[in-house]
């Protein structure tokens, strides 16, 4: 067992977990902290992204001892009310389907457009091809993603 010192969406956190542990199951089983969803376990499907210091990462794939005194943020710390123009972009293109992997393809587009306030379709498609749908909504994420670099109403 380890004992870990973690700061997620601006609020100290104390987990007591076995070493090794992906900081996914420390989320959600430790922390109560849901949304970031399970989906292959191999960091293919992108459903478990997550932010570590703004860049995004897969938690099932980043054992919990290797976050040190990073940020982690979460679907849930993007924002409290749904205000973050993503989300707002989101909502207004009507993208998700099941729903299943969204909070994974919010947070690597969020992750996409602080790095690239503007980033052409390419750019787009290219950053989030780590994240599946199995819906095939790419276009409408596509659209939104361009809807949020405008300010995402």
């Amino acid at each position: 067992m380890g004992r870990y010192n973690l700061l997620v969406n601006g609020k100290s956190y104390v987990a007591d977990v076995a070493i090794g542990t992906p900081l996914l199951w420390v989320l959600r089983d430790t922390l109560n902290l849901t949304g970031t969803k399970f989906g292959c376990g191999m960091g293919l499907c992108g459903a478990c992204t997550v932010h570590l210091d703004g860049q995004a990462i897969r938690s099932c794939q980043t054992p919990v001892e290797s976050v040190g005194a990073k940020k982690i943020t979460t679907i849930e710390g993007l924002s409290s009310d749904r205000s973050h123009p993503v989300q707002r972009a989101w909502i207004a293109e009507q993208v998700p389907q099941c729903g299943y992997c969204q909070p994974g393809q919010i947070m690597s587009a969020a992750a996409l457009l602080a790095e690239n306030a503007h980033p052409s379709d390419e750019e787009i498609d290219r950053s989030m091809s780590g994240n599946i749908c199995r819906c095939g909504t790419y276009q409408r994420i596509r659209r939104a993603i361009r809807r949020a670099a405008q300010g995402g109403a």
